[in-house]
């Protein structure tokens, strides 16, 4: 019987003969057994590697297999409301996503990796155009342009919308799954939003496109409003998430909430009458300052021209920052209520003293005059009748018997020539001549002249010391803040500090009210506000334009505080380089007035019982 082939190499009795017979192999048998043993030597790698890949390597291979499918991505945290004093929400963060395409998928079906089947061909044959209807459906939009984001080559990542609501997305995605579709996913970018549109956005700023606060209480506040990112890790598959995979998730933890002291609805009633105020008086621009003497809480801050947060880019830069606290200029004569502060605090004069004022002083090498006629030279007056009348050589003769030095005391020691740190940026510290002024600075400084600069709120709460009994409370805009756990948290200021007497404050309001009694009395009710007993003082002062070195345009303004019997609310009106009207009485005034009128009904000041006492200018 033949012997097979391979009896040669395993049998053991025919090894034997072989090697006893010494008969040589054939060449086919050689190559045989050749390949065999390399065969073995294969699998004995292979053994090898198996062992090592299984036990040896088992975590590190792990790890790299995990690492392939592990998709890791950052969640954002929802940045943090912002609300009106009585909780109105001022700003929010809507839940918004970015939808995403993965045109890779749609054009395979999902079938990265293995041979599409028919069907397979078929769904994806038309997923692209199918999607971009459901998209336009949902979305709006163009539809070539969705189709173009659909069918990128090659591409595995392609922005099809931003901005969509989270609910939105979850209609188009209850749609793909009713159609078979796959290819579309969403990733987390909540959107800031501004539902009142211009309402306070001065104080509010915005956010840039990378949800960053880039003006405003969001630029201020934006390390505390924006939180802190979450992270999220899962195994995914061409098919999505796998269910039963791995998934780490690091929760974000959102920003703080604020709570102001800014009234949205008076904030509101402020920027209409004073936009109105502007467009009138042909203004370049103009603000409001409404506060509560007694705490210093700020209640509107309005800006005119303003802008809109929710599309920022589409108006002049400009108009974009708050100028109650940016812009620095000459107060005219609304300072002269703070250097009769000082006066009357230093007992140097009485609003019943007697002063006879020329027609016309000298101050360094200029002559300072008056805006009204003077009927005599010198014309006698009470000192109330310098506030009354706003004379300008009245102030800097009284002026001159306080030492330089010490007036300047009084006015830092007011909040002038520093930054009253209400929290809203780009504050101007405004201007002070130094110490030992010369005696002409001191003039201008006196009378309101352009030896000084103040900022809206700087003056205002200035004036709000001098008539809230001598007490000055530093502005402020923050009332609270609310942490991710719900508390609520006061937001401390500055202690309150005394600047002068409570007997000059009396003086001092005593004083501008006698500026709206002497025109009362005249028949004009510029200043009158119904119900009310109120003390007012207007500013007028020219503006030096450095371009030509000159001075050009004008800054009117009308402060005032009210009921005098015991302040209460404060409103300031500021409007920059009016075309119509030349003074503070008749560009600023009727706003002042108007918003006067509303604040003290709005908070339910009562009002005064008692008629306004006589307060004669002239003997």
């Amino acid at each position: 019987m033949m012997a097979r082939p391979l009896d040669w190499f395993f049998h053991p009795g025919a090894a034997r003969r072989r090697r006893m017979r010494r008969i040589p192999l054939s060449p086919s048998v050689g190559r045989l057994r050749a390949m065999l043993l390399a065969v073995a030597v294969v699998f004995s790698l292979a053994a090898g590697r198996a062992i090592q890949v299984q036990a040896i390597d088992a975590t590190d291979v792990a790890a790299q297999a995990a690492d392939q499918i592990t998709v890791a991505h950052d969640i954002p945290a929802f940045r943090g409301e912002i609300l009106d004093r009585n909780g109105e929400v001022l700003v929010f963060t809507e839940a918004t996503v970015t939808v995403i395409a993965d045109p890779e998928m749609i054009r395979t079906n999902g079938k990265f990796d293995q041979p599409m089947t028919t069907k397979d061909a078929q769904v994806a044959a038309t997923a692209a155009d199918r999607i971009a209807a459901l998209l336009v459906a949902h979305l709006g939009g163009d539809l070539e342009a969705y189709r173009t984001s659909l069918t990128r080559a090659g591409s595995r990542y392609a922005i099809v919308a931003r901005n969509v609501s989270a609910a939105t997305f979850s209609a188009v995605s209850a749609a793909l799954r009713k159609d078979d579709l796959i290819g579309l996913y969403k990733e987390s970018a909540p959107t800031r939003r501004y539902p009142n549109g211009t309402l306070a956005a001065n104080i509010l700023g915005f956010v840039d496109e990378k949800g960053k606060g880039a003006a405003g209480l969001e630029y201020v506040l934006n390390a505390t409003l924006s939180g802190t990112p979450g992270r999220e890790e899962y195994e995914t598959s061409p098919n999505g998430k796998i269910p039963m995979g791995t998934n780490v998730l690091t929760p974000a933890k959102n920003g703080q909430d604020y709570r102001l002291t800014i009234d949205a609805g008076l904030q509101w009633q402020a920027e209409q009458v004073l936009a109105e105020r502007v467009r009138v008086s042909k203004g370049a621009s103009g603000v409001v300052v409404v506060m509560n003497i007694k705490t210093g809480e700020i209640l509107a801050l309005a800006n005119f021209p303003s802008f809109d947060p929710n599309d920022y880019g589409s108006y002049d830069t400009m108009d974009l920052q708050n100028r109650a606290v940016t812009d620095a200029y000459t107060p005219g004569s609304v300072q002269k209520v703070l250097t009769f502060a000082a006066l009357l605090d230093a007992g140097l004069v009485k609003a019943t003293d007697l002063i006879e004022i020329p027609s016309r002083v000298r101050s360094g090498d200029q002559w300072i005059t008056d805006a009204f006629p003077h009927t005599d030279d010198p014309e006698v007056m009470y000192v109330r009748g310098i506030i009354a009348r706003s004379s300008n050589i009245g102030a800097i003769l009284e002026a001159r018997k306080l030492d330089s030095n010490r007036l300047r005391d009084y006015l830092l020691s007011f909040g002038l020539g520093a930054k009253t740190g209400i929290g809203l940026p780009g504050e101007s510290a405004g201007q002070l001549p130094g110490a030992n002024m010369p005696g002409y600075s001191r003039d201008g400084v006196a009378f309101g002249g352009s030896a000084l600069a103040v900022t809206a709120i700087q003056e205002a709460a200035a004036i709000a010391a001098v008539t809230n009994g001598g007490v000055y409370n530093a502005p402020h805009i923050l009332a609270s803040t609310t942490t991710a756990d719900g508390s609520e948290q006061p937001l401390t200021t500055a202690q309150p500090r005394r600047v002068i007497s409570a007997q000059a404050s009396k003086e001092v309001v005593s004083m501008m009210e006698s500026m709206v009694a002497f025109n009362a009395a005249k028949g004009s009710k510029t200043f009158t506000v119904d119900g009310y007993r109120t003390g007012a003082k207007t500013g007028t002062s020219k503006k030096f334009d450095k371009a030509c070195g000159c001075f050009k345009g004008l800054v009117t303004s009308t402060i005032g505080v009210g009921p005098v019997e015991d302040p209460q609310l404060l409103t300031y009106v500021v409007v920059d380089n009016p075309q119509r009207g030349g003074s503070g009485t008749a560009v600023a005034a009727p706003a002042y007035r108007d918003i006067m009128a509303l604040a003290l009904s709005r908070y339910g000041v009562a009002p005064s019982k008692s008629t306004s006492p006589s307060l004669p200018v002239y003997p």
